[in-house]
Order: C-alpha cells, then structure tokens, then sequence
C-alpha cells in the first residue's frame, strides 16, 4: 500500500477526530488547560464529575470509551490477514481495508495515550504498552519499506519473474552451467598424432590449448557452479557485479577465442542468478516483516481483551 493523494481523506479525518477527542480529553480531566486558550466544552453528566475522582483515568467512564474505541480498531485492524485470503468476498474493498487500516491504526495512539492517562501503571499494562508500540514500529517499518523496496525492483531488476517460479528458474541456470561445462570438457585435450611435425609451433599451440580449457574448467568447478548452485552464496566472488566482471575478464584473456563464447553464455548465467538473488532479498524485505507484525498483532488483541477483563473485575 502506498500512501499517496487517495489518502488526503483519510488523513484529514484522522487529524480531525485525534483532534476530537484530545479537547474531549483536556475538558474532562484538564480543563483549565482549555480555559487558557478561552475554550469550554459542556460534557454529559453521564461522564462523571470534571476532573475526575479517580486517579486511573483508564477506568473513568471517558478512559473506557477510549480503550473500547482502541480495542475495536485492534480487532479490526487483525482482521486484515483474513480478508486477503478471501480477496472474492463482498466485503468492502480490498483498497479500503488498506487505507482503513494505516489510518485506524494511528488514530488509536491518541486514543491508547488517553485511556493510560500518560501512566504506564503495573507491570501487564507496560507489557501491553511496550507490545502495542513494538507492533506500530514494526508496522511503520513495513509501510516504509512498500514505498523503498518497489522502487529499487524497478531500478535495479527490470525483469522482474515471479517469485513462486525462482526454483524452476534456478534448476534451469544450474542445467544450463552444466551444458557450458560438458561443452568446455569436450573441447581437444590430446595433440594430433603428426600435430609435432607441423611447423608453425602446433603442438605448442595445442598444449597451450590444452592449459586453457583446464583453466576454464577449473573456473567452472570451482568458482561458477557453486554460486548457481548456492542458494545464499554469500562467499562467492561472483555475489558482486564488479568483482565478477572482473573475474570473467581475467578468464576470457586466458582462453582462446573458440572458448570465449560459452564462457560467455557462464557470465550471462552469473548475472542471471545475481539479479534473482536480489529480487529473493527485496521479496523478503517487502513481506518479512509481517512475520513478526502479524502475530504481535494478534497477541496484543488477546492481551487487550485479557487486560479489559481483568480492569472490569478489579475497578467494578
């Protein structure tokens, strides 16, 4: 989801409600601080008398509107996972759920701020407190990372494949260095029979053939199918452009002409798995973090619905 100009509604919103319910706040439990700025807000009796006669604001009948107000905003933001699994049912569209979710979710910290009261009282609601925090970092991180991580796709792997077919496509690179391979193994190892009677220097210039085809074999074995085969080659020479250019370069000055072509085919394989490799790793980047956000999120609606429970029977 990227934040863009089809937000400007929500933001607004958003602001305007946190806005809302901090003069709503101030005029029940500060509201001197309103009459220096020559403000009074009239609040129904039901809310209890101003400022209020408890020293837990959480348990005030405003305090418990707000945390109500946040732990539905919670279970509804959690529900987001579901609704992507069924991306066919009617309700509500998949856009909306999205923007709904980045700006519900903000307008809970004004909300979770007011229900504490600024306090972060015992030990379970710090707990909840530092995991409500962590679980809006984390989210802040991933929203982040929508906005960097795409742009660098389209900067640096202009062709993108699917990730769900990056196996295939790695097996079929592997192959293909295995053909370059055998084709190199199959080039002349022996000089011919009168090869040393030729003039010219033919057996000199086989054996020197000979040498090169090792070398290039020896790159091969070495070096290039490792790093196909690897699936985190993070050792390799190869894993970096420029030094792998480097290395081909050298090898392409110590071969013949004749083998020059499939050695070229190798650096083009190279590069192919480089690019995939960095597609792997901007993938991770760009949905990772739901491994940690996704279930944090659940547990904070459970320890919130725990938390709620256990303040009814204490404060009732």
């Amino acid at each position: 989801m990227i934040v863009d100009r089809t937000h400007l509604g929500w933001g607004l919103c958003t602001v305007v409600a946190s806005a809302g319910v901090t003069l709503v706040y101030l005029a029940n439990n500060d509201p001197d601080v309103l009459q220096k700025w020559h403000l009074e807000i009239a609040l129904p009796t039901w809310l209890g008398p101003v400022p209020p006669l408890r020293g837990n604001v959480g348990a005030t009948p405003l305090g418990l509107i707000y945390g109500t107000l946040a732990l539905l905003i919670f279970i509804f933001a959690a529900l987001l996972g579901w609704r992507r699994k069924h991306p066919a049912w009617p309700i509500g569209n998949m856009q909306v759920w999205l923007k709904s979710h980045i700006w519900l979710t903000l307008f809970t910290i004004p909300l979770v701020l007011f229900h504490c009261g600024f306090h972060g009282g015992g030990p379970m609601t710090q707990f909840l407190l530092g995991l409500y925090a962590f679980v809006m970092v984390s989210g802040f991180w991933g929203l982040a990372l929508q906005h960097i991580v795409p742009k660098l796709m389209r900067e640096y792997l202009p062709e993108e494949v699917i990730f769900e077919e990056m196996p295939f496509i790695r097996s079929q690179l592997v192959a293909q260095g295995e053909s370059i391979r055998q084709e190199l193994a199959s080039q002349p190892g022996e000089p011919a029979p009168m090869a040393e009677q030729n003039e010219g220097g033919t057996a000199t210039r086989m054996a020197s053939h000979l040498v090169a085809v090792k070398a290039a074999l020896h790159f091969v074995d070495q070096e290039a199918l490792p790093y196909l085969k690897a699936l985190n080659p993070r050792h390799s020479p190869l894993r970096d452009k420029q030094a792998s250019d480097n290395e081909f370069r050298l090898l392409k000055l110590q071969v013949p002409k004749s083998i020059q072509p499939p050695v070229g085919q190798l650096q083009d394989l190279c590069d192919e798995k480089r690019r995939l490799d960095l597609q792997t790793r901007l993938h991770y980047w760009l949905h990772g973090w739901l491994i940690v956000h996704a279930p944090a999120s659940i547990l904070l609606v459970v320890l919130t619905i725990v938390h709620a429970i256990v303040a009814a029977f204490i404060y009732a």
